[in-house]
């Protein structure tokens, strides 16, 4: 299918104690839990689009390289300007081109959805969101967890090598 990863990581990028778990969910769970026990490949902004890449050209071509988009949403990233361009593309490439799957964790809990950018609260009342609760915290790494389950479900199936 001319794909390259089988899922895109939409996640807040700014630097506060509430993103700090945020951030370590990205770059050390999820790659622990969907790489290397699930056998997936995740582009996640960071670590797999280099410095020195025009980062708006780089983020469209990893979206339309990424069989699916998996975005976290928190407040920061719901009220952020920062990530909307990311959220923008992610939401138009879903919506408009229907080509591309949106997977949404609720990280926190977002309540009301009157916040939300229309397109996003299409998708989550098409969809709904995987929520991340407090007791997953405990063992996050836990392929088996309903959390993990839930994800993998909305995953494209896992290629094994031949």
């Amino acid at each position: 299918d001319g794909k390259i990863y089988d899922a895109y990581v939409i996640y807040p990028k700014n630097h506060t104690s509430e993103a700090n778990f945020v951030e370590y969910f990205v770059y050390q769970i999820m790659p622990d839990i969907l790489e290397n026990k699930c056998g997936y490949k995740l582009c996640i902004y960071g670590r797999d689009i280099y410095p020195g890449e025009d980062a708006a050209s780089a983020i469209e071509r990893r979206m339309q390289k990424s069989r699916r988009l998996i975005m976290l949403l928190t407040h920061q990233l719901i009220n952020s300007k920062e990530d909307a361009y990311d959220q923008h593309i992610a939401l138009y490439n879903a919506l408009i081109q229907n080509d591309t799957e949106v997977i949404l964790l609720e990280m926190e809990k977002i309540g009301t959805c009157r916040k939300l950018q229309e397109s996003l609260r299409f998708i989550i009342k098409q969809q709904g969101t995987i929520k991340w609760k407090e007791e997953h915290t405990v063992h996050p790494q836990s392929p088996s967890s309903k959390f993990w389950k839930q994800v993998r479900y909305r995953m494209p199936p896992t290629r094994r090598p031949s």
